[in-house]
């Protein structure tokens, strides 16, 4: 049963998503980014992620490694835009998404609480407890713990019912295995196929969902 938490819920303002002032250094990055590969044959929002998260992590080898729901980006920032809640796996994943305060429950002690009492990482009983928070509809990003993302493919999916799921976590142990069976899922999501990933990635992906004014 979904359950408000005061103080939790941060769902944004909406309207038609942010503006901001395009930072010369950022600019550009773009530039040297585009000099080096080009993106154009991506429709409008599968080419802002992918050249976000390449900005973000300067590896061109995420244009060959990201897995992208074009659809379900379009719809998803759309969503943002009217203010779809944002759910984040860990602090560092939030705090990098810098147009949209989120949902985190990892650092909760009820998520402690919850862990211990049912065996589950930390990272998936927040899984659990920001489900509880925000109900179905919310954007998910995970970026860190691979756990956190097979917490959620076990919700089933009319309850889950999510926006998008950006599923980016990094690590030698089950964050391969685990986006695959996001992308096996039939959930709309943005994925790697790789073992890398990790917060800075994860955020850029969900920042480019918010940002209308992306460097020329």
């Amino acid at each position: 049963m979904r359950r408000g938490l005061p103080g939790r819920r941060h769902h944004g303002t909406g309207g038609a998503g942010v503006s901001r002032t395009v930072h010369p250094i950022e600019a550009e990055s773009y530039r040297i980014l585009r000099s080096r590969i080009g993106l154009d044959h991506l429709d409008r929002w599968s080419r802002a992620v992918t050249e976000r998260v390449i900005h973000a992590s300067a590896d061109l080898g995420y244009a060959d490694d990201l897995s992208i729901d074009a659809e379900a980006v379009r719809r998803a920032a759309d969503a943002l835009a009217d203010g779809a809640p944002v759910v984040a796996d860990v602090g560092m994943v939030a705090s990098g998404i810098t147009a949209r305060r989120c949902v985190c429950r990892v650092a909760d002690p009820e998520a402690a609480r919850l862990a211990e009492r049912t065996g589950k990482t930390r990272s998936a009983a927040a899984v659990r407890l920001a489900l509880e928070e925000v109900g179905p509809g919310a954007v998910w990003v995970v970026g860190c713990a691979p756990t956190a993302l097979e917490e959620l493919l076990a919700v089933d999916p009319g309850e889950l019912a999510p926006v998008l799921v950006i599923g980016l976590p990094v690590g030698f142990v089950g964050a391969a295995e685990s986006k695959a069976a996001l992308r096996a899922s039939g959930l709309p999501q943005v994925s790697n196929v790789s073992e890398k990933g990790g917060s800075a990635v994860a955020a850029a992906a969900l920042n480019a969902l918010l940002y209308r004014d992306e460097p020329a």
